[in-house]
């Protein structure tokens, strides 16, 4: 058996469809609330759901510690903005872990409607169960991983997590400047700063490897957008480290 740990922040409008297929899965789901406004720790609790708020502390510090609270050492952990497509719920159904062994999902993203199959953001496979007992979360700011002990094999498992992740344009422009901001904090505590150079050149080297070397173009007028805010994100993550501290 395994446990699934999501965290969630006013996350009513996703947090239906996602329990219900988890529902399927596990007897035992941990939504680690940091204090939502919109309902989502009653919604969650309703579709039976074990929800423990907490402040914010991070990604990673808000998943560890939702893994803390499982019943079982062996996780599956999910965003509430994710959903099991039927494949993937079979495959859980039937699903056996083996030690030392991390198991991968099939991510496919979902852009304000349309399924996006290039531009860097397909195949997508994430690490998501694992034994917390020998891997964790780590990352301060954004774009949290696992720590996965040297060794430990990777296995990918069949069917597909349905990424709904925005939901519309001024969604998708929020999200970028929020994740400008935490990157340029990471980038900050890690010692890096802004040069002439980097303010350039990578925003248009994201571009060109998103829309060409990814084959974006082939993502229709979603390729563009993406390709044209995912180098806007960079150098606006530059000008903010130039600032200093944030």
């Amino acid at each position: 058996m395994f446990s699934i740990v999501l965290i969630t922040r006013n996350e009513a409008e996703n947090i239906e469809t996602c329990l219900k297929a988890l529902r399927q899965v596990s007897d035992d789901i941990v939504v680690v609330d940091a204090f939502s406004e919109d309902g989502t720790p009653d919604l969650a609790a309703e579709l039976d759901a074990r929800v423990i708020q907490t402040r914010w502390m991070g990604y990673s510090q808000n998943k560890n510690f939702g893994n803390q609270h499982a019943r079982y050492d062996w996780i599956l952990s999910i965003d509430a903005d994710e959903v099991l497509s039927e494949d993937l719920i079979r495959t859980l159904q039937q699903f056996t872990p083996e030690p030392q062994t991390v198991y991968e999902l099939d991510r496919l993203t979902n852009f304000c409607g349309k399924w996006i199959y290039h531009s860097g953001w397909y195949p997508e496979w994430k690490p998501r169960l694992f034994d917390r007992r020998e891997v964790s979360w780590q990352g301060d700011f954004v774009h949290e991983t696992l720590a996965i002990p040297a060794g430990s094999r990777r296995v990918r498992l069949k069917g597909k997590l349905l990424h709904y992740s925005y939901k519309s344009d001024n969604d998708h422009r929020q999200r970028l400047e929020r994740y400008a901001v935490l990157s340029a904090k990471d980038l900050y505590a890690q010692g890096k700063r802004s040069t002439l150079f980097k303010r350039w050149f990578s925003p248009v080297w994201r571009f060109l490897r998103t829309y060409i070397f990814q084959l974006g173009f082939l993502d229709g007028k979603e390729g563009w957008t993406i390709a044209v805010r995912g180098a806007w994100m960079v150098w606006r993550k530059y000008q903010l480290l130039k600032k200093g501290p944030l």
